[in-house]
C-alpha cells in the first residue's frame, strides 16, 4: 500500500512498558540521532552504516517525496528509542518474491541502545510498532523480510503473530519473508499457556484419535509385509488379523500391490473385542499382539515409551502443519527439512528419541525448526583425536566456521583460565548433550582443566531429519554440525565414535575420488557431500574399560559435513529425497504435486528421476562394489522447475560399504571393506532401494497419481536395462548379482527393532543380525533380458 500524505502522531500504552508514541521523522533534526544509532555493529543488518548525516538525509526524503513509503521515530516517555520504516512492497525488490495484495505494508524496526534495559521493552516496542502499522497506517497484512543471520528480529516477529513462508534472495542479502495479519497479531496478544500447559495444547481427543489410526495402519501394513502378521482373507478386499490374546480381532480394507505392500484404508480399520467395537490405539495392538511380535518382557516398556513419543510426535506434527503439499512446492529446503511428518517409511517406532523431555522437544526436534545454539567446549589434545580432509587444516576449519573474532575469543578465553590454547581442539556439541550428559559424566576432565567449556556459538543451527545434525541457518554455506546424542532412537543409542571421526575425513576423501572419477556419475550428477573433519574426545575412565561399542564411549565428537548449497546452479534449489513420500494432513502426496507442478508427463519425471538416483547407485555398486544407505534422509535431490537433477549422497563415512574383502585399501580407509556372502549384496539395492523407498513411491503413484505402480516399476525396469545396456563389460556381475531375479530374500526391519530395541544390529557383525523372513517377488523380474520386448508396451500403461 502507499502511504498517506500525512500520518498523524500515533500513540499506544502498553500496560506495563508505558506509553510509546510514534511519530514521522523530522529532516534533518533527527539525522544525528539516527546516524549514531546505524553507526553501530548492532545495526549491521541495515547496511547502512558508511552513510553520512546528509546522505541519511536524503535517502529519507528521496523515501517519502517517491511515494514508496517513510521513515518514523519511536518515542518512549519522551525519549527517542527506536527507528521506524514502511514502504509499499510492490515498489521494492521484495515485491518480486510474491504476489503482492492490496493492503499490504512493508516494515523495518531498528531499537536504539539501551543503557538501563528494561524487562519486556523490546517485544513492547515491536507491539506498538505494529498497532501503529494496522491502526495509524490503516495496514491490513504487515510484511517483512529480515536477514536470516537476525535471530533477534527473528523472535520478535514469530512471538507477534507473523508467519514465515520461505527464503528469499534480496540484492543485499539471503532474507525470510513473513507475513502478519491485524487477526493473526490480535492472536499472538492473548496470554500464552504456563508451558506445562504448552507442551501438552496438542493432544486432544481427535488429534490422538487421528495419529494412532494412521499408526496402526502402518502397523498392521508393515507387519503383514514382513509376515509377522498372516491376514485373512475375508473377501471383497477385506482381510482379518486375529492378535494372540484370544480377544482382539483387527478387521480393515485393503489392496495388495507389488513386494507384498499393504494399501490399507485407515478409515476402515475397527478393532472388535468380545463383538464390541473399540477405540483404535496403537499400544494396543502391540500389547494384544505381543507373542506374535517376538518382544521380550524385558524390552516390551522400552518399545511401549517409543510408540507414546512416535504418537506424541506424529500429533505435534499435524498440529502444526503449516503448509500444504502442493504450497510445499515452492518452499525453501530447509522449510521442507522441517515439514516432514513421517520419518522412516518402514520403522514403525521411528520417533522414540528417549531421552528427550516435553520441553527438549519443541526446541529440539526437527519438525519444530527452533534456532539452536551449539555449545563449544575446548578438549586437549592428549585425550583427542582430530581430523581433516587433505585440503584443509584444524585452523582454517576453525577460522570458517566460526570467523576470526569468534575463534579469538574462545582462545582468549581459554588464556584467561591459565591454560595454553594450543593445547586444545575446539569442538561443538549439542546442548542437550552438554545439560543432560557431558556436564556431569565428563565433570572430572572439566574440573581439571582437559575439557574446557567455551559457552554458546553465535550461529543459529536448524536440526535436520537425522536430528543429531544441525543446518547453519545464520551461513547456509558453512559446514553442516553433526553432534554426539545420547539420545534411544530407532534401535540406536545415537553417539559418535572419536575412533571413526579419526579416520571419517580419510575415507571420505577416498569415497570423493573415486566418485569424481568416474566418468558415469559425472554424466548423472551424483556427488556426495564429504565429511571434511572429525573431533572426537576419550574419557579416560571410559576409554580404558569399557566395551569399543558402548554409547559411553560414544558422548563427545562431532563432525564438519559439506553444504550443498555452493553446489547449485541458478535456479537450482535442494530437497531431502524423503520428501518424495511426504503426505499432508489431507492424504495429499508432495511427489505428486512436485509431477503436476513441473509440467512434465509423470513416465518423463519418473525418468529423470531415476536416472538421477537409481542409475549413480546401481554404477556404484556394478562397478566399485560401493554401497550407501540410500534411504530418503541420506539423498538430497537438486531440483530444477519441480523435476530431480541429480543426487547428493551424505552421511557417508559411517554408512557405507565396499563389500570386497580383496580390495587394498590404505589403513585409514580399510574398515569400508565389509565381508558380505555373495547372497546377500545386491540386496543393497532390492531391499535398501526397491523394499525400503521405491515400494512407497508405487503405492502412493497407485494411490493418488495417473499412472499405476506397474508402470513405474516398468519404469524402474527400464532404467536397470539401460544402464546395463551402456556397461557390457559388467555382464559377468549382472548375472551374479541379478535385479531381475523372480524373488529376493525380505530383510525385515521391525522385526530386526522388536528383536532388541536398545542396538538392534551387532555393530560387530552388522549381516548377521539381519532378520529374514520368506520371499518377496520381484516386480522388475517380468523385465528381464529375455521378455524386454514386452517391457515398452508395460511402460506405456
Amino acid at each position: 500500500m502507499t502511504l498517506p500524505d500525512t500520518i498523524a502522531p500515533f500513540t499506544f500504552l502498553d500496560p506495563k512498558v508505558g506509553a510509546f508514541t510514534l511519530r514521522p521523522l523530522k529532516l534533518p533534526d533527527d539525522m544525528a540521532l539516527i546516524h549514531g544509532w546505524l553507526s553501530q555493529q548492532r545495526a549491521r543488518f541495515w547496511a547502512m552504516e558508511k552513510l553520512s548525516i546528509s546522505e541519511l538525509c536524503d535517502f529519507y526524503q528521496q523515501l517519502k517525496s517517491s511515494g514508496k513509503g517513510g521513515g518514523f521515530i519511536g518515542e518512549h516517555q519522551g525519549k527517542a528509542v527506536m527507528l521506524i520504516e514502511c514502504y509499499d512492497p510492490a515498489q521494492d525488490p521484495v515485491g518480486e518474491h510474491y504476489a503482492v495484495a492490496p493492503g499490504d505494508l512493508g516494515m523495518h524496526i531498528l531499537l536504539a541502545p539501551a543503557k538501563t534495559p528494561i524487562r519486556g521493552f523490546s517485544r513492547a516496542a515491536f507491539n506498538a510498532t505494529l498497532h501503529f502499522c494496522f491502526d495509524g497506517v490503516g495496514a491490513s497484512r504487515v510484511v517483512v523480510e529480515p536477514d536470516t543471520r537476525n535471530q533477534a528480529i527473528h523472535r520478535l516477529n514469530r512471538q507477534a503473530g507473523f508467519v514465515y513462508e520461505r527464503q528469499i534472495t534480496l540484492p543485499d542479502k539471503i532474507a525470510e519473508l513473513a507475513f502478519c495479519t491485524a487477526e493473526q497479531f490480535a492472536k499472538a496478544q492473548q496470554p500464552t499457556p504456563h508451558r506445562s500447559l504448552a507442551v501438552a495444547a496438542h493432544l486432544t481427543p481427535a488429534r490422538w484419535q487421528q495419529v494412532n489410526r494412521h499408526l496402526v495402519r502402518k502397523m498392521l501394513a508393515e507387519l503383514c509385509h514382513e509376515k509377522v502378521f498372516i491376514p485373512k482373507a475375508l473377501g471383497d478386499g477385506v482381510y482379518s488379523v486375529a492378535a494372540d490374546d484370544g480377544q482382539s480381532l483387527y478387521r480393515f480394507t485393503a489392496k495388495i500391490t507389488a513386494l507384498d505392500h499393504w494399501l490399507i484404508a485407515a478409515d476402515s480399520i475397527e478393532c472388535w473385542q468380545h463383538q464390541q467395537c473399540q477405540p483404535i490405539d496403537a499400544a494396543s495392538l502391540v500389547l494384544a499382539c505381543q507373542q506374535q511380535l517376538k518382544i521380550k518382557p524385558a524390552m516390551l516398556g522400552t518399545y511401549l515409551e517409543e510408540i507414546a513419543a512416535t504418537l506424541y510426535s506424529a500429533a505435534y506434527k499435524a498440529e502444526h502443519q503449516q503448509y500444504s503439499s502442493a504450497e510445499l512446492v515452492d518452499v525453501d529446503f530447509q522449510t521442507i527439512e522441517r515439514a516432514m511428518t513421517e520419518g522412516h517409511p518402514c520403522f514403525i517406532a521411528n520417533n522414540g528419541r528417549i531421552g528427550f523431555d516435553a520441553l527438549d522437544f519443541p526446541a529440539y526436534a526437527p519438525e519444530a525448526g527452533q534456532p539452536v545454539r551449539l555449545i563449544w567446549l575446548a578438549a586437549h589434545k592428549d585425550d583427542s583425536v582430530f581430523a581433516t580432509s587433505r585440503d584443509l587444516d584444524y585452523r582454517r576449519l576453525l577460522l570458517s566456521e566460526l570467523g576470526e573474532g569468534q575463534l579469538n575469543d574462545f582462545e582468549a578465553s581459554i588464556s584467561q583460565k591459565g591454560f595454553n590454547p594450543a593445547h586444545y581442539y575446539l569442538m561443538p556439541v549439542h546442548p542437550w548433550q552438554w545439560f543432560n550428559k557431558l556436564v556431569y559424566l565428563f565433570a572430572k576432565p572439566l574440573a581439571t582443566g582437559r575439557l574446557i567449556c567455551l559457552g554458546e556459538g553465535l550461529d543459529c543451527y536448524q536440526a535436520q531429519q537425522s536430528i543429531r545434525t544441525f543446518f547453519n541457518r545464520d551461513k547456509p554455506e558453512n559446514c553442516y554440525v553433526k553432534t554426539a546424542l545420547s539420545i534411544l532412537n530407532m534401535g540406536f543409542m545415537r553417539g559418535l565414535s572419536p575412533y571413526y571421526m579419526s579416520t571419517t575425513p580419510a575415507i571420505n576423501d577416498f569415497v570423493y575420488d573415486l566418485v569424481n572419477q568416474d566418468p558415469y556419475l559425472a554424466e548423472t550428477g551424483f556427488s556426495i557431500l564429504r565429511e571434511v573433519a572429525g573431533v572426537g574426545y576419550m574419557h579416560p575412565d571410559f576409554e580404558t574399560t569399557l566395551d569399543k561399542h558402548s554409547p559411553y564411549r560414544k558422548m563427545l565428537s562431532g563432525l564438519w559435513r559439506e553444504s550443498p548449497l555452493p553446489s547449485l546452479n541458478p535456479g537450482q534449489k535442494l530437497m531431502s529425497m524423503t520428501a518424495l513420500l511426504h503426505q499432508d494432513n489431507d492424504g495429499k502426496a508432495l511427489l505428486v504435486a512436485l509431477i503436476r507442478a513441473s509440467g512434465l508427463d509423470t513416465r518423463q519425471w519418473l525418468r529423470r528421476y531415476l536416472k538421477a538416483y537409481l542409475s549413480p547407485l546401481l554404477h556404484c555398486f556394478y562397478a566399485h562394489d560401493l554401497v550407501f544407505m540410500p534411504h530418503g534422509e541420506n539423498l538430497i535431490l537438486v531440483m530444477e522447475n519441480q523435476v530431480p537433477v541429480r543426487a547428493i549422497m551424505k552421511d557417508i563415512a559411517e554408512e557405507i560399504a565396499i563389500l570386497n574383502t580383496e580390495v587394498v585399501l590404505s589403513e585409514q580407509v580399510k574398515r569400508l571393506a565389509v565381508a558380505v556372502p555373495d547372497d546377500y549384496k545386491v540386496l543393497s539395492i532390492l531391499t535398501d532401494v526397491f523394499d525400503c523407498f521405491f515400494r512407497f513411491i508405487g503405492a502412493i503413484l497407485e494411490e493418488q497419481a495417473d499412472v499405476s505402480e506397474g508402470v513405474f516399476w516398468a519404469l524402474v525396469a527400464e532404467c536397470v536395462l539401460q544402464y546395463q545396456d551402456a556397461h557390457p563389460a559388467l555382464a559377468e556381475k549382472f548375472k551374479k548379482h541379478d535385479l531381475f531375479a523372480p524373488q529376493f530374500t525380505l530383510s525385515c526391519l521391525n522385526r530386526l527393532q522388536l528383536a532388541n530395541n536398545q542396538q538392534m544390529v551387532d555393530l560387530a557383525d552388522p549381516a548377521g543380525s539381519l532378520q529374514f523372513a520368506g520371499v518377496l517377488n520381484n516386480p522388475i523380474a517380468p523385465f528381464a533380458r529375455e521378455k524386454e520386448a514386452t517391457a515398452p508396451k508395460m511402460a506405456q500403461a
